[in-house]
């Protein structure tokens, strides 16, 4: 288990130094005093998507992230953290939007050249009507994941609609609040001998919440671990304590190697829940560091 200090240093790598460009220029001279040295070259052809390329690990951005932000607006940030993959939140594609409308924006999105990789939180009630309703609209969303809180009397017919439509399911768990999916232990017991698209989307920071290593759920819950949303916490029991990714307690280099030796193939969502209202220049410093951590244990 990597310490503070050692996890820090992860940013005296190269492939972090080659963040630095695209940092300091959002961030300014004033931010730019973060966990990060002075670039040591100017070769730094770490491209934002060329880390998780080759099946290792895709890292983008969930966008809850942009909640105060209109999509086209969203997209842009997108733009600018050099993200390619997103999972998308229904304030950005509405699900009471008509179906065209719904792939009107779904055609946006794909035209902006992102991949969408999923869509959610949405609560699911037991109703099948209901039900099936949520998958029409991620099928017309172009969504081929949902990340749910369901009721777990919903899960038979859960199970039969993502047969139905061959759209994974992915139960997220909301750390010691949630009284039914607290821990991703919780939402792997009750789907590990149904069919294999539902899953879980484990939340890291909900999870630490809990008591519970991110590490080791990874790794016991590794055959359906689907999505993934990325925070750090400065407290690891305390919610409000959110801070930038590398900030906290969050042992991310052990992480990134634990994705990376069990094969995980879904996206490393960075769900930036503080400072909704300018959420940029945190998203970019935690991108910076997911990025160079990645560059260290992949090499």
């Amino acid at each position: 288990m990597m310490t503070n200090r050692s996890r820090r240093c992860f940013f005296g790598t190269a492939a972090a130094a080659a963040a630095w460009p695209m940092l300091s220029r959002v961030l300014g001279a004033e931010s730019a005093t973060v966990r990060l040295p002075a670039p040591r070259s100017t070769a730094g052809e770490l491209d934002a998507t060329d880390v998780g390329r080759g099946g290792r690990l895709k890292l983008g951005v969930a966008s809850y992230s942009m909640r105060e932000f209109t999509l086209d607006q969203a997209l842009d940030m997108a733009r600018t953290l050099g993200v390619t993959s997103m999972t998308f939140k229904d304030v950005h594609i509405p699900r009471t939007d008509p179906p065209e409308a719904t792939r009107a924006l779904r055609a946006k999105i794909e035209a902006a050249g992102i991949t969408i990789m999923g869509g959610g939180t949405i609560t699911i009630p037991n109703d099948p009507a209901k039900i099936k309703k949520e998958f029409e609209y991620a099928k017309n969303a172009g969504f081929p994941l949902i990340f749910v809180d369901p009721e777990p009397a919903a899960l038979d017919t859960i199970e039969q609609m993502a047969k139905t439509y061959d759209i994974k399911v992915a139960i997220h768990n909301h750390g010691p609040e949630d009284k039914r999916w607290p821990r991703p232990q919780d939402a792997y017991a009750a789907v590990k001998s149904r069919d294999k698209r539902l899953g879980l989307c484990i939340d890291i920071g909900h999870t630490l919440r809990t008591g519970t290593d991110p590490v080791q759920a990874c790794r016991e819950c590794r055959d359906r671990l689907y999505d993934m949303h990325v925070k750090d916490l400065a407290v690891k029991s305390e919610k409000e304590s959110q801070v930038e990714v590398g900030r906290g307690v969050i042992d991310f280099p052990a992480l990134f190697k634990t994705l990376i030796d069990i094969g995980y193939q879904g996206q490393v969502g960075l769900e930036y829940e503080i400072k909704a209202r300018d959420p940029l220049p945190g998203m970019i410093e935690s991108m910076a560091y997911m990025r160079g951590v990645l560059a260290a244990v992949a090499t």
